[in-house]
């Protein structure tokens, strides 16, 4: 149930020139519609020029004062170590130049909130993220190390607990036995020390792997793969019913606004078409060729009729699929 005493806390989203910068006006204007209460601070965080990002990363002007207007602050930060060569970093990096002693809430610029976020019951003391994932990484090799083997060799990097980290009901060797997030959610009590272990362990694990790892891709996944040994050196664990608004009727990561029409509630797309709908949104929303031609020239509708969302299919490659053979895939 949701806690009537609403905490103050800060959310977190990394945007930049391109996709990421109009995905957050989205953002924004889906908080300031479903949560017009927010007590907290929404802080976009923005990469500068230099460092590991070539060119100017910076938002163009109409898309920082759309957000602006929305009610969102845009603070700097420097990307030193991951950039261009890795751009889930960011949100790593990020963290590091948050407002420090304050709790918070990172949500990926693709998401959309659909209700009262500031009623959500976060355990800032107890951090966690997102469940909704797929069995994405370690990849297991037929004659490689195995899921425990692999986990655990990061635990041990890290002088962490393994065996507090699994999940007793799934069975050995099953990838839901282990401690594995999707990074699209995730909170815990203050940004900077988050982000500095964070920082710490990626940096760690991609300079110098473990010989588990040697088999084992780390990008896209690196990111994902030092988020929950981060959670457990923090005391945190995976979600509890109380955080069930997460990806599910409080937020929704869309990862594509494709993929949101294909997948998601009606409610999503409602709250969608109608934060996007005033002129002055719309003037700079629409300059995104993906929004443009999903949400107001209509494909969306069209994306949505290929799927029956009661029996959607179990892995997200085979709906991306779908919308490519009809054509409608764009990002």
């Amino acid at each position: 149930m949701p806690d009537s005493n609403p905490q103050t806390f800060n959310i977190l989203a990394v945007a930049q020139a391109g996709r990421l910068g109009y995905e957050a006006v989205v953002l924004a204007a889906s908080l300031r519609a479903s949560d017009p209460g927010f007590p907290g601070r929404l802080i976009v965080m923005e990469p500068q020029p230099g460092g590991a990002w070539p060119g100017d990363p910076r938002l163009p002007a109409p898309v920082r004062a759309l957000l602006e207007r929305l009610g969102a602050e845009v603070l700097p930060f420097e990307a030193r170590h991951f950039g261009a060569a890795y751009p889930q970093g960011n949100k790593i990096e990020a963290l590091t130049a948050a407002p420090e002693g304050a709790p918070f809430v990172f949500l990926d610029s693709d998401t959309l909130v659909t209700g009262p976020l500031s009623a959500v019951p976060f355990d800032f003391a107890r951090p966690s993220a997102s469940m909704r994932r797929e069995g994405t990484w370690p990849e297991i090799e037929l004659y490689g190390p195995g899921y425990t083997a692999i986990w655990k060799s990061l635990y041990d990097r890290f002088g962490l607990d393994f065996g507090s980290s699994l999940d007793l009901a799934q069975p050995d060797e099953h990838w839901e036995r282990y401690l594995y997030f999707n990074a699209g959610w995730f909170f815990g009590p203050c940004p900077r020390a988050f982000g500095q272990r964070f920082l710490d362990y990626a940096l760690s694990i991609r300079d110098d792997p473990p010989a588990e790892l040697v088999c084992q891709s780390l990008d896209p996944w690196l990111d994902q793969v030092a988020l929950p040994l981060v959670i457990h050196a923090l005391g945190g664990g995976r979600p509890g019913p109380g955080l069930a608004g997460l990806d599910g009727a409080v937020t929704c990561h869309y990862r594509t606004f494709p993929l949101l029409y294909a997948r998601e509630s009606d409610a999503a797309v409602t709250v969608l078409e109608e934060v996007a709908a005033p002129n002055w949104v719309k003037k700079v929303l629409k300059e995104h060729e993906p929004l443009r031609k999903i949400v107001y020239q209509g494909k969306g509708a069209k994306v949505r009729a290929l799927f029956d969302r009661s029996a959607l299919p179990r892995r997200e490659q085979v709906i991306r699929n779908t919308i490519k053979r009809a054509g409608l895939w764009m990002r």
